[in-house]
């Protein structure tokens, strides 16, 4: 498997998301794309894109917001599809084959945009991961159009998020936490501050930044049962991370304590928990 081209300091990153995180998120597309619909509509919803336009969708994972952009700026538009993860771009190029869509292993911080070239740039949750954000969308705003315009949907706080904080209580209960971070290290909540998002969008050179809080039932069971949320929060994200490398008998604790929590959560076959995210808008200043 190729590296992308990617800045030094988002190495890291990209050998997580290719060897790690990007493998179980392209085995899992269906059931992410299903979980994050709610977040993913109320993003389109303020890019509002329309036919005819360009669009850069930045950390376009396994391609579920491509392929949403991509029916909206048909006929006569096209999506360009960016990601650092290869089994996760693999997913997205084979679900969007026939539609006008293309796609790039690559950092947006060092990605060659066409100048000028884009009508929306968007990402949903693919901009959190930047070691150097101001750089990265300053580098991304290089390939908006003059007035063109910026589009991303972020993590609130962990603590306003049951959807992460849920599994995770019950597993720290039996398992060591996970490290320490910064809150601005890339990561899911390094942007929920929402001072340091309009520092970050003014230093590069954005306009008329606008952040809306949205807060939304995320069914991790998507459907399916408490079992299938149960495997979902053992499976994928900080949860997942916490119990790499742990004992059967410890992930069969940490299994049991999430299932009971879940229960609580129930309805029916659905297993709703809260989500917190900013929806932010601004625009690439008319020159």
């Amino acid at each position: 498997m190729s590296a992308p081209p990617v800045h030094a300091d988002n190495a890291a990153q990209a050998e997580y998301w290719n060897s790690v995180a990007g493998p179980k998120w392209a085995d899992r597309q269906e059931v992410q794309d299903q979980v994050l619909r709610p977040v993913s509509d109320r993003l389109i919803a303020a890019a509002n894109p329309k036919p005819g336009e360009r669009v850069i969708d930045v950390g376009c994972g396994c391609g579920a917001t491509t392929v949403d952009f991509a029916a909206r700026i048909s006929p006569g538009g096209e999506v360009l599809g960016l990601d650092i993860s290869e089994p996760m771009l693999a997913r997205a190029r084979e679900r969007a084959a026939h539609l006008p869509a293309r796609f790039a292993l690559a950092d947006a911080t060092v990605y060659d945009f066409e100048p000028d070239g884009a009508d929306l740039a968007a990402s949903r949750f693919g901009i959190m991961f930047f070691a150097d954000p101001a750089r990265s969308f300053a580098n991304l705003r290089k390939g908006l159009k003059p007035g063109g315009r910026l589009a991303f949907a972020c993590w609130r706080e962990a603590r306003q998020n049951p959807f992460f904080v849920v599994p995770l209580r019950e597993a720290g209960k039996h398992a060591p936490p996970l490290p320490e971070m910064d809150p601005e290290a890339p990561g899911p909540f390094s942007l929920a501050d929402p001072a340091r998002v309009r520092r970050i969008l003014t230093d590069a050179g954005y306009a008329d930044i606008d952040l809306k809080p949205h807060d939304l039932e995320l069914d991790i069971a998507v459907g399916r049962g408490l079992d299938a949320a149960v495997h979902a929060a053992m499976t994928i994200g900080p949860t997942s991370r916490m119990l790499e490398g742990q004992s059967e008998a410890v992930r069969a604790a940490v299994e049991a304590d999430i299932r009971e929590a879940l229960a609580a959560h129930a309805r029916g076959d659905s297993v709703p928990l809260g989500g917190a995210i900013w929806i932010v808008t601004a625009r690439n200043p008319a020159r």
